[in-house]
């Protein structure tokens, strides 16, 4: 099922909803099992929010660079999805939804071949040199590397533009990364794209010098237990969680969730860590719960759930709809029962 993806006018992306995630308006599946081979997948689906994962590029990034880049994509969807599940969920009018910041060139000029007009393209931009692009994605035990990795190696063998994927750590770092000129592209949630261009919570003032090149699908916000007990958000008073690292945006996602149900830092016994080190301290009993901002399934949450059962915690649909109408830049999710 899909969700036509909106821009709200803080400039702020949700995201479609790709065929097979669908939302739905049922009350939140809370605690659901998700577990590996020994205790089988999840038995009931389980409602979220979620945040759009987006390719950003240096404005100054090559035209034929940043073409080579979305055409190879877009037109060996198949190819690439047999490398990795998230290629399913390419969809050409998704990526050329954004309507917060514009449009590298080079993607503007692809989507207007396949009869998609951006709502803007960045003037200026697209004139620098052809060279090797530096992909920006995450951490190792994240979506963003594993699919980026594949993307990398997809387009530098099929196109006349060599790409390498790195690690990083994170949104906010790629954003610091590309401006900084040590990536040409990079992965980026749509959230913290939104308070880079408006020099908000994570940035101190705009960053500029940066366009779009795709959205490629969402990010949900995956609330992870191992301990049965924990049904809901409220569950998490008083516990041990992990709310990803300092100034994330995973962070602020956490934050976001928890204000929704009236909650704050100060109700939890906050830790700061990122996807890894949030499964091996789940893994190990040093917490009783996580966020993990990421798309589903997420390496780091299957990886723990060949240890022994996890659960994934839901929104009910009451602060569900307050989130969305607070926070637009996140959008209603579902997580199908047996992605796990």
């Amino acid at each position: 099922m899909k969700k036509l993806l909106s821009l709200s006018l803080a400039v702020l992306m949700t995201a479609t909803l790709l065929a097979g995630c669908g939302s739905s308006s049922a009350p939140a599946a809370s605690g659901s099992a998700a577990a590996g081979s020994s205790a089988g997948a999840a038995a009931t689906d389980t409602n979220t929010v979620a945040v759009g994962a987006v390719v950003i590029a240096r404005d100054d990034a090559s035209e034929d660079d940043i073409y080579n880049f979305v055409s190879t994509i877009f037109e060996n969807k198949d190819a690439i999805t047999d490398q990795h599940a998230k290629g399913a969920e390419l969809d050409l009018d998704f990526a050329a939804s954004v309507t917060s910041v514009p449009y590298h060139p080079g993607a503007a000029k692809y989507f207007k071949e396949k009869g998609i007009e951006v709502a803007s393209v960045k003037e200026g931009a697209g004139t620098g040199d052809s060279q090797a692009l530096t992909f920006g994605t995450g951490g190792e035990s994240g979506t963003y590397y594993a699919f980026g990795g594949v993307l990398a190696s997809y387009v530098s063998a099929n196109s006349d533009t060599v790409v390498t994927a790195v690690t990083s750590g994170g949104s906010q770092a790629n954003v610091e990364d590309l401006a900084a000129g040590d990536t040409q592209i990079a992965f980026v949630q749509s959230d913290v794209m939104s308070y880079a261009f408006n020099g908000e919570r994570l940035f101190d003032a705009p960053v500029e010098g940066f366009s779009v090149v795709a959205a490629l699908y969402m990010e949900q916000v995956q609330i992870v237990t191992t301990n049965p007990d924990i049904k809901s958000v409220s569950d998490l008073a008083g516990k041990s969680v992990s709310i990803g690292a300092s100034g994330s945006g995973v962070y602020f996602n956490a934050i976001d969730v928890l204000d929704a149900y009236g909650m704050s830092e100060s109700d939890i016994n906050a830790v700061y860590q990122n996807f890894g080190d949030s499964a091996d301290s789940l893994k190990d009993g040093k917490i009783d719960a996580a966020f993990i901002v990421a798309g589903a399934p997420t390496t780091a949450i299957v990886d723990l759930a060949t240890a022994g059962p996890v659960y994934l915690v839901g929104l009910d649909q009451e602060h569900s709809d307050d989130m969305l109408a607070t926070s637009p830049y996140y959008s209603a999710y579902t997580i199908p029962a047996g992605t796990y």
